[in-house]
């Protein structure tokens, strides 16, 4: 077996292994990019190498696992995921995010801990150089910062689906308390829990930043039936969520090779035009930070639809013009 054969070989031995109900030859099959044939002769190869995996009835399919998982020497990390691991430490850790990037260090201490000194005394004179070689440029924006204790209780509220409950507190209005059904968390330029009205409900979100006195509550409070956290965050162009608009976009020419590289949306579509522009549509909400996001491409971009979008811009323009005109 060539050598790139027996690393994908060794790839489905670890996702196997870190599957707890295990992985159908479908699932192999789209995680590896590969023809169900070829995954076929792969999980035979695994089922031969290693003699923990066994098959899962689990009608009308089934599944291939690895009980008690591998050995330290079949899964010992390379370089570059250690080096992944630390810059991801130390982007959370500068943009504010303290317990998220202890959580991540300590990972980090027990995957060391777990190697042979012979294979971290080879690892570590390039890890050390990688890390010094690269780091992440943190952009200015809130420091969206999450107490330890506080994601810790929304975390656990989550899995018992109890109620959480909370003081939230809004520029110009009067604290409240809230009691919600807690959905799961938004991480981004400030971090928010998504929860769902009891009463009506409606999904809302409510900045972590804003909310003291959190505590999980007696009683089930599960998420609204076929909620999705990703399905829910990918509708907003950010955070906010308002009516799901069609946005059209013209990109100018010279505007257009960077505009074709960039994520607007997971709905995007690009169209180009003949004189080597580009239109961009996708389906969003959150018009106010879109019009943000459209301030960094300046005359690059023409809003084409929707009239709101463009309001917006205009409202965001005039409140410019008057922080200008204010100035001494």
């Amino acid at each position: 077996m060539r050598h790139d054969k027996t690393a994908l070989v060794l790839e489905l031995a670890r996702r196997m292994a870190a599957s707890a109900e295990g992985l159908t030859l479908d699932e192999m099959a789209q995680e590896f990019g590969l023809g169900r044939r070829t995954v076929e002769r792969m999980r035979d190869a695994v089922m031969q190498l290693f003699p923990a995996a066994e098959e899962v009835p689990d009608w009308p399919f089934k599944r291939w696992r690895i009980r008690g998982g591998l050995s330290a020497f079949e899964q010992a990390p390379t370089t570059a995921e250690l080096v992944e691991l630390t810059k991801a430490a130390q982007g959370l850790r500068a943009a504010g995010e303290a317990g998220r990037a202890a959580a991540l260090e300590g990972l980090e201490r027990k995957l060391k801990s777990a190697m042979r000194s012979t294979t971290l005394n080879r690892l570590a004179p390039d890890l050390e150089a990688l890390v010094r070689a690269e780091t992440i440029a943190v952009q200015a924006g809130p420091r969206p910062g999450a107490d330890e204790t506080m994601l810790a209780t929304i975390r656990g509220a989550v899995l018992a689906q109890s109620p959480l409950g909370f003081t939230y507190s809004r520029p110009g209005a009067e604290d409240r308390r809230r009691s919600v059904a807690p959905c799961g968390v938004m991480f981004g330029r400030a971090n928010y829990l998504v929860a769902a009205d009891r009463e009506s409900g409606r999904i809302q979100t409510f900045r972590l930043d804003r909310m003291s006195a959190v505590e999980a509550q007696s009683g089930f409070a599960p998420p609204p039936p076929g909620f999705d956290l990703s399905a829910f965050a990918s509708q907003s162009f950010g955070i906010y969520q308002d009516e799901i608009e069609d946005v059209v976009l013209r990109v100018t020419p010279s505007g257009a090779a960077e505009a074709r590289g960039w994520r607007w949306h997971p709905t995007q579509t690009l169209e180009d035009e003949a004189d080597g522009g580009v239109i961009v549509r996708f389906r969003a909400s959150g018009m106010r930070e879109l019009a943000w996001h459209l301030f960094t491409w300046g005359e690059q971009v023409t809003i084409v639809a929707p009239p709101r979008l463009k309001a917006v811009m205009a409202g965001e323009l005039a409140a410019a013009r008057r922080a200008l005109d204010a100035m001494p």
